[in-house]
């Protein structure tokens, strides 16, 4: 639904209330449906319209994904149940993840949706270091970016904390964990220490 006013300025958008952005979040993940699926697209709403819209090529894949993401608890994740493939909530520590997951959940039963057909994910900020060294690089960009962020969905500290911060995550029910990157200048250190051994810890070979 968006919440950046000064991203919709810079590309002529109008910022509704929020309540109007939402309702064009769940117009524009129908219209998406189809688009993607339907030869031949048409929709009437509120917000847009199509009229024997095409949309060529078609994606190779028979199915993509929608994915919405979000937490809020009234509109965002009811939209997900509704129309969504996935889920995602960004900078969410496990225990207001599992909240949260607990309500879309709660959402899928109440639209008539298997909850077991959205998959879930987090976004975690990435400010980990490869020793206790860069451990206290990353705190140090860290508080430059979020220092007074009350959410806990970040790495921080060395690999064997972020090993741990991951299984909080899969013992809560996160299916898929994405590492969130703001400005540079990155430490490759940390994300050779990331791949060679946190992810090791969860069965995920380091890929070539």
């Amino acid at each position: 639904a968006g919440w950046h006013q000064i991203e919709y300025r810079a590309f002529g958008y109008a910022f509704e209330s929020i309540g109007v952005r939402e309702d064009q979040l769940e117009a524009y993940a129908r219209v998406m449906r189809r688009l993607f699926d339907e030869p031949v697209a048409s929709f009437e709403g509120r917000h847009f319209a199509l009229r024997e819209a095409r949309n060529f090529p078609k994606p190779v894949q028979p199915h993509v994904r929608i994915w919405i993401g979000g937490a809020g608890e009234k509109r965002t994740l009811r939209a997900a149940a509704r129309h969504a493939d996935g889920w995602n909530c960004p900078y969410v520590g496990e225990e207001a993840w599992a909240h949260k997951n607990a309500v879309l959940t709660r959402w899928c039963e109440t639209e008539g949706r298997d909850p077991a057909a959205l998959a879930r994910s987090v976004n975690v900020g990435f400010y980990l270091g490869a020793d206790p060294r860069g451990a206290a690089r990353g705190e140090a960009v860290y508080q430059s970016h979020f220092g007074r962020d009350p959410r806990t969905g970040f790495l921080r500290g060395t690999p064997a904390q972020a090993i741990d911060k991951v299984a909080a995550y899969a013992r809560a029910g996160v299916q898929r964990l994405n590492i969130a990157f703001r400005e540079g200048p990155y430490d490759w250190d940390a994300l050779e220490a990331f791949a060679t051994e946190v992810l090791p810890a969860f069965g995920v070979t380091r890929p070539r």
